[in-house]
C-alpha cells in the first residue's frame, strides 16, 4: 500500500482555514501583552535544572511542551516528566487568556500553523528549547518492575532541556538520553492491553511541502518511538485524572467504553478479513498485533473506529462524573502534557498544580471549568474540517485530469449503497459508489475530481 501524491504548485490553504473560521492574526493588545511576559519570564524558586531533560518532538519543532528524563530506580522507574508551565504566563482573565480561549487549539495546516498563543510564547519564552532556562510543571512519578504506578509528585521547577531530539533521529539510533524508553515504553503499552485499552496504530494521511514547491500527501503510521513517547504522556494523563478525581475538582477526557454490540459486530467481521480472535481476548488485544499496511487489516482497524466514538471533556466540581473513564486508555484520563497546542491543557495543570500541593484551585479557575467542555467541542470541530478539507483539496487537484481511470483499491467499508476505498498506488481514500465488501480488493473509477468543491467519487468499475 504504497502511497505518494504529488501536486505541483500553489494550492489556498489559507482560504480553507478562513471558510472553517480558524482566527489568523492576534490582536495588538495580545500581542503587546505576550511581549511583556516573554521578556521577564516567571522562574519558580525550586530549581530542577541538573536534571538532563531532553525533549522528542517532530523534526523543526518549536512549540516544545514536553522535556522527559527516564532512569532506573531499586523498585523500578522514574519518570521525570517536565510541561511548559504556560499558566505562568498566562494569568486568568488576561488578554492572552481571552485569546485562547477564542482560539482553544493550535492548527496545524501544511502551509504553516495557526498557534494558540502568541509565538513569542508558544516558539519562545514558553517552549522548552535546547539550552534555555524555562518554568515548568515537574512531573516525577515512579513506577514498578511491571509498569504500575507507585508514587506521583508534582510541583513548579525551573528546568533546562539538554538537547532537542526528533523522532526519526531517535528512530534510526536511540541516544543515551532516552535508552530506557523503549524498555518502559513497551512495559506501559503491556499494562495498557491489561486493561483493555484500544490504541488503533491506523495510518493517516499527512499534507506536507514538496521538493518543487509543490505538495505531498502520504499515509504515515506511527513508529516505535512515537508510540513509546505517546506512553509516557498517556501516563501522565492519567495520573492527572487521578488527582482531579481524589480532589473532586478537573476536567477529564472521557471516552465510553466500547459498546458490546459493536465488539460483537466487529468480532463477527474479523474472519472474513483473516484476522484472528482468540478466546478470552479483547478487542485491544486484537488490534495490537495488526499491520496496518496489510489491505484486509486496515480493513478490520478502520471498522474498529467504531469503538472509539463518543469522545469529550467533561468537568466536575464535587462528585465525580458518572462515567469518567476513556475508553481508549482504559482508564480516567486528562490532557495536561500539551498546554502550549491546546486550551484544556493549562486549565488541567493548574487544578492538578494545586491538589498536589494539598490546596483546592481558585474560585477563579473553579468557575471556568464548565466552559471548557464547549470551547474544546468547537475547536476540534474546526481542526477537524481544516484537516478534511485540506486533504480533500490534494486529492481533488491530482486527479482533476484523470476522470474515467480505472484503479485498483481496497474497499475499507461499506453500507448498502456506499462504499470507502482506499487506492493501492495513490494516498488516496474516498466514497465510492455501489455496495462492495470491506477487505475486498477491487477495480474502481474516477468518476468526479472537482477542486473547487473538493470532490473525489468513485464507482465500482465494470469487468
Amino acid at each position: 500500500m504504497a502511497r505518494v501524491l504529488r501536486v505541483s504548485g500553489p494550492l489556498d490553504f489559507a482560504a480553507i482555514r478562513a471558510e472553517a473560521g480558524v482566527p489568523d492574526e492576534f490582536p495588538a493588545d495580545v500581542l503587546a501583552e505576550a511581549d511583556r511576559v516573554a521578556a521577564d519570564p516567571p522562574l519558580p524558586d525550586r530549581d530542577a535544572s541538573d536534571l538532563p531533560l531532553v525533549t522528542i518532538d517532530p523534526a523543526g519543532a518549536r512549540d516544545l511542551d514536553q522535556a522527559v528524563h527516564l532512569a532506573r530506580t531499586a523498585g523500578g522507574y522514574r519518570v521525570s516528566y517536565a510541561i511548559a508551565d504556560v499558566g505562568a504566563f498566562v494569568p486568568l482573565g488576561s488578554a492572552i487568556d481571552a485569546e485562547a480561549r477564542r482560539r482553544g487549539q493550535t492548527v496545524y495546516s501544511p502551509d504553516g500553523r495557526t498557534p494558540l498563543h502568541p509565538p513569542q510564547l508558544s516558539e519562545g519564552a514558553a517552549s522548552l528549547l535546547p539550552g534555555q532556562l524555562r518554568p515548568a510543571a515537574l512531573w516525577t512519578i515512579d513506577l514498578d518492575a511491571e509498569g504500575e504506578v507507585t508514587a506521583v509528585d508534582l510541583r513548579r521547577a525551573r528546568v533546562r532541556s539538554r538537547a532537542q531530539l526528533d523522532y526519526e533521529s531517535v528512530g534510526a539510533d536511540v541516544p543515551v538520553e532516552l535508552e530506557l524508553l523503549p524498555e518502559i515504553g513497551r512495559l506501559l503499552q503491556a499494562r495498557a492491553r491489561d486493561r483493555g485499552a484500544i490504541e488503533l496504530g491506523t495510518p493517516s494521511q499527512e499534507v506536507e511541502p514538496g521538493p518543487d514547491g509543490g505538495w505531498t500527501i502520504a499515509f504515515r503510521g506511527q513508529s516505535d518511538v512515537e508510540g513509546w513517547n505517546a506512553q509516557i504522556s498517556l501516563l501522565t494523563g492519567r495520573c492527572a485524572a487521578r488527582l482531579m478525581l481524589d480532589g473532586g475538582v478537573g476536567v477529564l477526557r472521557t471516552l465510553p467504553p466500547a459498546d458490546p454490540g459493536s465488539v460483537d459486530t466487529l468480532r463477527r467481521l474479523a474472519p472474513g478479513l483473516g484476522v484472528d480472535w482468540p478466546d478470552g481476548a479483547g478487542p485491544g488485544d486484537v488490534i495490537a498485533g495488526l499491520d496496518p499496511s496489510r489491505p484486509r487489516h486496515a480493513a478490520f482497524l478502520d471498522a474498529a473506529a467504531s469503538l472509539l466514538r463518543g469522545a469529550a471533556y467533561t468537568a466536575f466540581d464535587g462528585p465525580p462524573p458518572a462515567q469518567p473513564g476513556h475508553g481508549g486508555v482504559g482508564a480516567p484520563y486528562a490532557h495536561v502534557t500539551a498546554p502550549l497546542r491546546r486550551l484544556v491543557d493549562r486549565f488541567g495543570t493548574e487544578v492538578c498544580l494545586a491538589l498536589a500541593a494539598g490546596e483546592q484551585p481558585s474560585a477563579e479557575l473553579r468557575a471556568a471549568l464548565p466552559e471548557l467542555p464547549g470551547l474544546m467541542a468547537a475547536s476540534d470541530r474546526r481542526t477537524r474540517d481544516v484537516e478534511r478539507a485540506v486533504i480533500d483539496l490534494v486529492e481533488a487537484t491530482v486527479l482533476a485530469g484523470r476522470v474515467g481511470e480505472v484503479f485498483d483499491a481496497v474497499v475499507l467499508d461499506a453500507d448498502e449503497k456506499r462504499s470507502t476505498v482506499l487506492l493501492t498506488e495513490l494516498a488516496v481514500e474516498a466514497r465510492c459508489d455501489g455496495r462492495l465488501t470491506p477487505g475486498e480488493r477491487v477495480r474502481v473509477r474516477l468518476v468526479t475530481a472537482d477542486p473547487a468543491t473538493r470532490t473525489v467519487r468513485f464507482a465500482a468499475a465494470e469487468d
